[in-house]
């Protein structure tokens, strides 16, 4: 059976990021620190991303600026601390469009990306809406969906309608309509036949621990994030679907922009001064 080793690389940070936008409805709690990162897989003949971060002298970079996100280091420093080079990467699973997801496709040249119908649609037709409707396309560099279409013509991208199963061996992708984003999807790994097996990379339909238990464990209740162009009430159900597909354990849903999952799981600092989790090993 086939297993992958899955180990989340941050690539930047935003310091100071507004609570807010993490938890909906918090808007007088001020800020977090905010790791942004991207998910490594790899088997004994795969490697594989989850999302790609953004590029830096781009309009991604604009964004992240203007955000507050330092630190921003290349692919190929943060897979080099890891034994990894981009071109060694086979396969991208995009989780949704935004610039921080999705800024970085140019540096994994020899990669297949996946991504939902749906995502792609709905940013064309925000793009199509004019000046007034420009609040829809917060968190896009609509440059990165001209490269989808480049991607397209050379026979390197995959576009899903709805659930995938075994796109890879063992590796589901699922989708998470309306939620986070219009076409988001989340990435399911099943490294045995057991549930306590099975991982859940969760994409922005999820950021941190706390949107699951709302800060009391004791006495849980799902709080979305505050950052969506789809509905609350889907972020919360989408939730509810990924932890009940792991047998409700927390920590088998892996949130990118989660700092405490070095808590939980091995972890190291590169010498870039950015943390390296490995949520599983082969």
């Amino acid at each position: 059976m086939t297993r992958y080793a899955i180990t989340v690389l941050e690539y930047a940070a935003s310091p100071k990021h507004p609570t807010s936008g993490v938890l909906y409805g918090r808007h007088n709690s001020g800020s977090i620190n905010l790791p942004f990162a991207y998910v490594l897989l790899r088997s004994s003949d795969t490697v594989a991303l989850v999302d790609t971060g953004y590029d830096q002298s781009d309009f991604g970079g604009e964004i992240a600026n203007s955000i507050g996100v330092t630190g921003w280091t290349p692919p190929s420093e943060v897979l080099g601390a890891v034994g990894i080079r981009p071109e060694d990467v086979q396969h991208v699973f995009l989780t949704h469009a935004h610039f921080d997801h999705m800024g970085g496709l140019d540096y994994f040249p020899n990669a297949k990306f996946y991504i939902q119908k749906r995502e792609i649609e709905s940013w064309v037709w925000a793009m199509t809406k004019g000046r007034r409707f420009r609040s829809l396309l917060g968190g896009i560099n609509p440059a990165d969906i001209l490269k989808l279409v480049d991607l397209g013509l050379k026979n390197r991208l995959v576009v899903l309608d709805g659930a995938s199963h075994d796109v890879l061996p063992n590796i589901d992708l699922l989708p998470a309509f309306d939620t986070h984003t219009a076409g988001s999807q989340y990435v399911v790994v099943r490294n045995g036949g057991s549930i306590e097996d099975r991982w859940v990379l969760t994409g922005d339909v999820v950021y941190t621990y706390e949107n699951l238990h709302g800060g009391d464990r004791d006495d849980p209740c799902f709080v979305p994030p505050g950052l969506a162009t789809g509905s609350q009430t889907n972020l919360i159900l989408t939730a509810e679907e990924m932890l009940a597909s792991v047998g409700g354990d927390m920590l088998r849903l892996v949130p990118v922009h989660e700092e405490k999952l070095r808590e939980h799981f091995p972890s190291r600092v590169s010498d870039r001064g950015l943390r390296i989790t490995d949520i599983a090993t082969l």
